[in-house]
């Protein structure tokens, strides 16, 4: 029977990552994947979905140079379009298992790869069932980074053709004449942003509240739903799904709203966005007795609760995000073959949405710190106080920071809305990490012109000392403090 170190079941971001990181500590590993190299966060998740909005993106832009360029907007195939984004796909799929290659020859076949259904059989042994042959190994240690996939609503008859989850976004030959997006979460919202920035499709979003992103401040999704209105996109606000059925080849659908009202409305394609689900049936968690919850696996810092069986990525309770899954996976074998030289910690995770126009936080927003009972001081920065935006083109969007309300002024969160976004938030991760106040931020020199001199422009605000007053321009320049409830101007000026 082989015997390995270390066997990771699941080759998607989290997996991957632990792989390789276990080949630091020179062990034996066996990496075990039952579709494609990559799993979801390339193949139809994270690295494709942002291919298509990239894409998207552009064609936007070209629609709104055109009339300045005196030019005819182009026609566009969506099968080519389509297999650009396959092409994505493909390479960087292929860089994976080239690089697993280049490991081996290297490091002297230090690491396996095997395509096929992983069950564990006990502790320390593995039943690999592949095409043509069953066999079972032994290892010392097991990561489980076996994913999500999208959630399925029983009364919804999804067959991946014309009612359709992130996974049938393949089977599409065109792009619709109109569809549906269940789901105002951020997979919906970005979708909506693919779909009506081609525009070839008309889209309606059902949003069960009164906005959609209900998880982010306000601020942030006014900005995203006038934007996704200015492309014709219907938002149904405060609406519940009453049915959704296919009839005579399209999506027939009812809404009830909030007052009692009751729509029927008729789409060529739906595409149902709410939420995922981990994917921890039939791999023997039963013959273990690993400890489970309605969310998935518990883990304490990735560890289960059997103590050489680990959980990363979606398959745990945790963010559902490629960096995290990475993260938890390089963090998993440092528990195992050494000492991680920090506690793993979810505070100063960036994220970015793809949307128009993008969105980037770290740390808090004013939701969350009001619910943590936190009080802060917050400064905004619209887009059309900042250069670069101005020569963008484009001033849709903000800079806002969140920082303690006291005089250390520790840095929380901030969230970033438009052109150039992710760019703004590494520094401010580090500090978050850092557990950092906003000196350091106020002795940068930021490079001219710059999305970042927003945030300098923030801090100034927080020190009374802007270059733009908010006095002069209430409308776009915010400097505000939240204690016991109440939010209040701060005032340097008078």
């Amino acid at each position: 029977m082989e015997h390995y170190d270390l066997c990771i079941i699941g080759a998607g971001p989290s997996g991957y990552a632990a792989a390789m990181r276990a080949v630091d500590f020179k062990k034996k590993i066996l990496l075990i994947e039952r579709e494609k190299m990559g799993g979801v966060g390339i193949t139809n998740g994270a690295l494709s979905s942002k291919s298509w909005w990239e894409i998207a993106r552009q064609f936007t832009v070209l629609r709104k140079r055109s009339a300045q360029l005196n030019m005819i907007i182009p026609d566009f195939d969506f099968k080519e379009i389509k297999a650009d984004v396959q092409k994505a796909v493909d390479e960087r799929m292929r860089l994976l298992i080239d690089h697993i290659s280049l490991i081996n020859r290297l490091e002297n076949n230090i690491l396996m790869f095997k395509k096929g259904n992983a069950r564990l059989i006990s502790k320390k042994e593995i039943e690999i069932i592949s095409e043509n042959k069953r066999e079972v190994i032994q290892s010392d240690y097991t990561i489980l980074a076996t994913g999500s996939r999208p959630r399925k609503l029983t009364h919804i008859p999804i067959d991946e053709e014309i009612i359709i989850t992130s996974d049938g976004i393949d089977s599409l030959e065109d792009f619709p004449e109109s569809i549906v997006i269940l789901g105002a979460g951020v997979i919906g919202c970005e979708f909506t942003t693919i779909f009506s920035g081609f525009g070839k499709t008309k889209v309606s979003l059902i949003d069960k509240g009164d906005r959609i992103l209900p998880f982010e401040d306000e601020d942030v999704v006014k900005v995203i739903e006038e934007a996704m209105e200015e492309k014709g996109v219907l938002i149904h606000r405060n609406s519940e799904l009453i049915r959704m059925d296919i009839v005579d080849g399209r999506v027939e659908y009812e809404l009830v709203y909030t007052d009692g009202r009751k729509e029927i409305f008729n789409v060529e394609k739906a595409l149902v966005s709410v939420g995922r689900i981990p994917n921890y049936e039939n791999l023997g968690l039963e013959n273990i007795g690993i400890e489970m919850d309605n969310r998935g696996i518990i883990d304490t810092d990735t560890q289960t609760s059997v103590p050489n069986i680990f959980a990363v990525g979606d398959i745990t309770a945790d963010i559902a995000l490629v960096n995290v899954g990475e993260l938890e996976g390089r963090y998993a074998v440092e528990r195992i073959f050494g000492q991680p030289k920090r506690k793993l910690v979810y505070e100063n995770i960036s994220t970015i949405m793809f949307l128009d126009p993008e969105v980037a936080g770290v740390g808090l927003n004013e939701i969350q710190a009001k619910k943590k009972g936190i009080d802060f001081k917050v400064a905004s920065v619209d887009y059309e106080f900042i250069s670069r935006a101005i020569a963008n083109r484009d001033t849709r969007g903000f800079i806002k920071l969140l920082v303690s309300n006291n005089g250390d002024m520790k840095i929380l969160g901030m969230r970033v809305v438009g052109q150039n976004a992710p760019a703004a938030i590494q520094a401010v991760a580090l500090l978050i990490s850092m557990d950092k106040g906003i000196e350091e931020l106020a002795e940068c020199v930021h490079p001219h012109p710059s999305i970042t001199e927003g945030i300098q422009e923030c801090v100034r605000l927080l020190l009374g000392k802007s270059l733009f007053k908010p006095l002069a321009y209430s409308q776009g320049l915010t400097c505000k403090k939240y204690a016991n409830g109440i939010y209040e101007d701060i005032v340097f000026l008078t």
